[in-house]
């Protein structure tokens, strides 16, 4: 028994990558989870707009930030700050009273609001907290599967093309089949895109299905534009299918691919607004969230989906995503291309060496 031990400790000790794995693995969890994982609110950004503007932002208590005061500006304003995700709250003064306006996508920031209001008339002034109004626009009822289902047509589309993906071309490579393709007389791109075209399908194919039951089942709205959600998925896709082939290209089995799927699908879906808002989190995990890019198609699904925005709105998430999608989908076409050049080499050294003895 001891003989085994030692064999595996020293088995262990070769393998650098799969240690490697077990201690940083453990490390990540422990961050995220601790940091993270938080459903409390600790700031609510909000505009203030119309007459008495300044009055009205001055007395606002905490968790309230504002972020702009505009006593020129009306309803319509203000709705559109919130269509536009400017601010997920917006207070709107009038002659008659006030008027709060929550954005319901973000769900746990408008349930703080519901919570605060509450207690308002004992915080300001009475003449304004006695004619406050709330309304809830997006998601009105504050439905979870309302901002789950958007979250889940991405997560759909980040398993299939990071985890699928990286196992698929493994599997080429532990049955030798990878460097039978790269023997053949076509070009690494055109292996690549043959590789991935089919999870592209299957990831697209699921994604339509995720969402048409959403709507069907869930009664999950569809306000915006089906072309932008489809452009944003599509550039989502990419970067996810480009992450896959880039796990595999330093994967040597399976398993590792796995383990390494993992380490990067747990960061995105704990730390990307999917699940736990990105408010609640301390500034330093915060921004780590704002390099992943299922933060911004999270934004630009929720935003299509159940605010009804427009391109324009979202152009900073798709221009983030697009950013992304060169990067990742660049190194794995380099990746891939280096993993086939040896059984090219290969192929080329005999065909060499005949020629000169034909010589």
């Amino acid at each position: 028994m001891w003989a085994m031990i030692v064999k595996e400790f020293r088995q262990l000790r070769r393998d650098r990558r799969t240690v490697a794995l077990l201690v940083f693995q453990p490390i990540l969890m422990l961050v995220v989870f601790g940091y993270a994982a938080s459903f409390d609110v600790s700031e609510v950004p909000v505009n203030v707009f119309g007459p008495g503007a300044e009055r009205v932002a001055r007395v606002l208590p905490p968790p309230f930030e504002v972020q702009e005061v505009d006593e020129g500006a009306d309803r319509a304003d203000a709705e559109s700050a919130l269509r536009d995700a400017e601010v997920p709250v917006a207070v709107v003064t009038s002659s008659t009273g006030t008027t709060v306006l929550l954005d319901g996508s973000e769900l746990f920031i408008a349930q703080e609001t519901k919570a605060t209001l509450a207690t308002l008339s004992d915080r300001v002034p009475e003449e304004i907290a006695g004619s406050v109004e709330v309304e809830v626009l997006f998601n009105p009822d504050l439905e979870t599967s309302a901002i789950m289902i958007p979250g889940l047509a991405a997560m759909i589309l980040l398993f299939v093309g990071s985890v699928i993906t990286s196992l698929g071309v493994v599997r080429e490579r532990q049955a030798g089949t990878l460097e039978q393709l790269a023997v053949m007389p076509i070009r690494p791109v055109d292996v690549f895109l043959g590789k991935i075209a089919p999870y592209f399908v299957v990831a697209a194919v699921d994604m339509v299905i995720v969402v048409l039951a959403g709507m069907w089942l869930f009664d999950v709205p569809f306000e915006g534009s089906v072309f932008v959600f489809t452009l944003g998925a599509l550039l989502f896709l990419f970067v996810t299918l480009g992450t896959g082939v880039l796990i595999s290209s330093v994967s040597q089995n399976q398993g590792q691919a796995i383990q390494l799927a993992l380490i990067v699908l747990l960061p995105q879906v704990m730390l990307s607004g999917l699940i736990f808002p990105l408010s609640s989190m301390p500034a330093g995990v915060r921004w780590i969230g704002y390099v992943l890019p299922l933060t911004y198609f999270v934004d630009i699904a929720r935003g299509v989906m159940i605010r009804g925005a427009s391109f324009e709105a979202l152009a900073t998430s798709f221009l983030y995503l697009a950013i992304i999608g060169l990067v990742v989908f660049g190194l794995a076409t380099l990746r891939f291309r280096g993993s086939l050049a040896p059984a090219r080499r290969r192929r080329e050294t005999p065909e060499r060496t005949l020629e000169e003895a034909l010589r």
